[in-house]
């Protein structure tokens, strides 16, 4: 063990103790369930579903615990995990009590919407299942038993159920949420490492051990990277890891202060993140891996942390991402932070260690436009404001005990099977767009910052049918000598090259900014658009829905996070032409992760600032020169009221280059000097730029 790790004695506490009898109790309660006839018809159906299925996670708990798990042959472990997710596929989907459409349908509006929440709840015991978690098992029977209770003999007062769902809520906050923090903290938490290290990953098997729903996804991922020569899945783990370390040393951050690293990945990528490990533990560093949030208490609502398989349906998915809707007010929200705030100073010590997340994504998946459903849960104005409140100071939380300027993060991405058959070349195209040559992009970039550097704001031009128009204000530099307004970006925290990057300034940052279409956080986006006055969204649009209602709010729940409005966070002018050509040769535009994406063109990214929460950390360009550009008039009114200035969320928009006009400087004297024309870089000194490109033109 580190040991900078804190002893587990005075970490976290095994919390099984006392369980034991409840757990027997409540698995009687529901066999009694399935044969008794005290609750009316449809409820009837509903809770006898319900108890099935609790059983069927105890019985796998079971499996687990005793060890016949192992014993199970790959056949066998797949049929399992199938029936787990079967009733929530995308095929049996409108026929499950766990969509809210066909569960208002058979149980009315207000019964619909919280038997389809309670089904969603138990579905998250899936995860305590493979954990061995009885207590967590124990917690989810006593749900479901308490809710059942109420239906006996009659139809029950809604309030009064509702109010059984508060209180799961509140009471057991102290547990899961709790659990959640230290589990990012303490390495001993996780069982997950031990299977990575300890498993032989060539036997296809250990992926169902984690509880996640496995697909060709997950197999194909493993099983390529175990064709793949050992040196290549070496240089894999060692781009990734090299690019965390460098991020400390580029930030002026001691690692050395460090123990625990946050490792965030898809299944599948287990033989590069267990090489991964051995090169963390060189650093110092212990991992900490967890699973993505199940239960209402601890989801996030956006993206996904932890480990994960490949959603079994992002609608279901979807459809529930507001579910705390059916009980959230004022005095949750207080009792969450209060938890929180306990938590963090309970362990103290050990978050002070935590050295930040190093993420691998996966991507691939078709694009997804999810159906807008009435009948799913959905926050009223005053529960919006309430989340909007619980992120913010959550935040404030977070960052006084794992501070923002003493961590770092590094974030890389990989192709998974269902991108297409093509999927060995793309993913052998990867690896080689994340490990090009650094300091030949730094030189190019260099180039663009010069010119940048001498502009009082930046036009940014759409072609053909795109409609962007936006004139970005630039930084005033003091001392041209000594400080720089952007950020030679190449590869360390982001991966892969290349961009350079600024925090506009506010005010006299207007326009429109247009993509035809544009796929952010796992949702499609069809002629997104946004319209923005000193640098803030106005006013935006899409053409997802036919219904201008539907597609405003989808995009301020999914874009905008609920915000009245965003500021622009970010300019950057991303140089991987590569992996443009890249997208185009395999057509996956669509596809590529943000990550990828923003280095394909210019982008605009709304929210907070790339240097959000560390704004005052002294950060410096590979030539000496100083970035200065890195607040905003939001952002500086944390030195009055931090609550005030930032949003928790960063989400980056990405015109391509096929769809751009012009990116031109203009300077304080008028002065226009184009960067790039018609999708091509034409400043001097940067033509190497489009080599990618024009080899291309033969083959595109």
């Amino acid at each position: 063990m580190n040991e900078n790790i804190e002893n587990p004695a005075e970490g976290p506490e095994v919390r099984n103790t006392g369980y034991v009898e409840r757990y027997g109790l409540s698995l009687e309660r529901l066999e009694q369930m399935l044969i008794e006839e005290t609750v009316a018809e449809p409820f009837r159906a509903y809770f006898r579903q319900m108890a099935s299925f609790a059983l069927k996670l105890a019985e796998t708990s079971q499996k687990i615990s005793d060890g016949s798990w192992h014993g199970l042959c790959l056949e066998e472990m797949q049929e399992w995990n199938h029936a787990l997710y079967e009733d929530i596929l995308p095929e049996h989907y409108d026929q499950s009590y766990a969509d809210p459409a066909y569960a208002v349908s058979v149980f009315g509006e207000e019964f619909g919407r919280m038997l389809s929440f309670l089904y969603t709840e138990l579905r998250g015991g899936i995860a305590y299942a493979f954990e061995s978690r009885q207590d967590y098992l124990t917690i989810l029977n006593e749900l479901l038993i308490e809710v059942y209770n109420r239906f006996e003999g009659c139809t029950p007062d809604y309030k009064g159920v509702r109010d059984i769902f508060y209180w799961y809520a509140s009471d057991y906050c102290d547990v899961f949420l709790t659990e959640r923090v230290e589990e990012q903290l303490y390495p001993m938490q996780s069982f997950v490492s031990d299977v990575i290290l300890c498993a032989d990953l060539s036997d296809l098997r250990y992926l169902y051990r984690f509880g996640e729903y496995i697909t060709e996804n997950e197999l194909g991922t493993a099983r390529h990277l175990n064709a793949l020569p050992w040196h290549t899945v070496k240089k894999m783990a060692d781009v990734y890891t090299e690019g965390y370390r460098i991020g400390f040393i580029n930030t002026g951050k001691d690692l050395s202060k460090k123990s625990v690293v946050d490792i965030r990945c898809p299944l599948g990528f287990e033989q590069m993140v267990k090489l991964a490990i051995e090169n963390f533990e060189k650093m110092g560093l212990t991992p900490v891996i967890y699973r993505t949030p199940s239960t209402v208490i601890t989801k996030q609502g956006r993206g996904k942390g932890g480990y994960f398989g490949t959603s079994p349906n992002r609608q279901y998915e979807y459809d529930h991402r507001q579910d705390a809707a059916l009980f959230m007010d004022k005095r949750y929200i207080e009792r969450k932070l209060d938890v929180l705030k306990h938590v963090y100073e309970e362990n103290e010590k050990q978050a002070a260690r935590y050295a930040g997340p190093a993420v691998i994504e996966a991507f691939g998946e078709k694009p997804f436009s999810p159906k807008v459903k009435k009948e799913a849960l959905s926050y009223t104005e005053n529960q919006r404001s309430l989340s909007l409140l619980y992120d913010r100071k959550a935040a404030q939380i977070t960052n006084q005990y794992i501070r923002q300027e003493e961590r770092s993060f590094t974030i890389i991405a990989f192709p998974i099977p269902e991108i297409g058959e093509q999927y060995p070349e793309i993913f052998d195209d990867i690896i080689r767009i994340n490990t090009l040559d650094a300091k030949l992009y730094e030189a190019l970039q260099q180039k663009l910052i010069d010119v940048l550097d001498q502009g009082e704001f930046v036009q940014v031009l759409g072609k053909g049918n795109n409609q962007t128009d936006m004139k970005i204000r630039l930084f005033t530099l003091n001392d041209p000598e000594k400080e720089t307004k952007f950020e030679n970006c190449v590869a360390d925290v982001n991966i892969p090259v290349g961009e350079v990057f600024t925090s506009p300034v506010l005010e006299g940052t207007e326009g429109i900014l247009h993509v035809s279409r544009v796929y952010l956080n796992g949702l499609q986006y069809q002629d997104l658009k946004l319209t923005f006055q000193d640098g803030r969204i106005t006013d935006y649009t899409c053409a997802n829905f036919e219904n201008e209602e539907d597609n405003r709010k989808y995009i301020s729940d999914n874009v905008l996070h609920d915000h009245p409005t965003l500021p622009l966070g970010e300019f950057a002018i991303g140089t991987n032409t590569m992996a443009y050509v890249a997208g185009r040769k395999y057509q996956i535009e669509e596809m590529l992760p943000i990550l990828i994406a923003e280095k394909t063109g210019p982008h605009f990214a709304v929210g907070d600032t790339c240097y959000s929460w560390s704004e005052d950390v002294r950060v410096y360009n590979p030539n000496g020169k100083e970035i200065v550009a890195k607040d905003n008039s939001i952002s500086m009114l944390r030195k009055e009221d931090v609550g005030k200035a930032y949003f928790q969320c960063h989400t980056d928009i990405t015109i391509p280059y096929e769809e751009l006009g012009e990116i031109s400087v203009v300077t304080k004297e008028g002065k226009r000097i184009i960067l790039l024309e018609d999708g091509r870089f034409v400043l001097p000194g940067t033509e190497a730029l489009n080599e990618p490109l024009d080899e291309a033109t033969v083959t595109l």
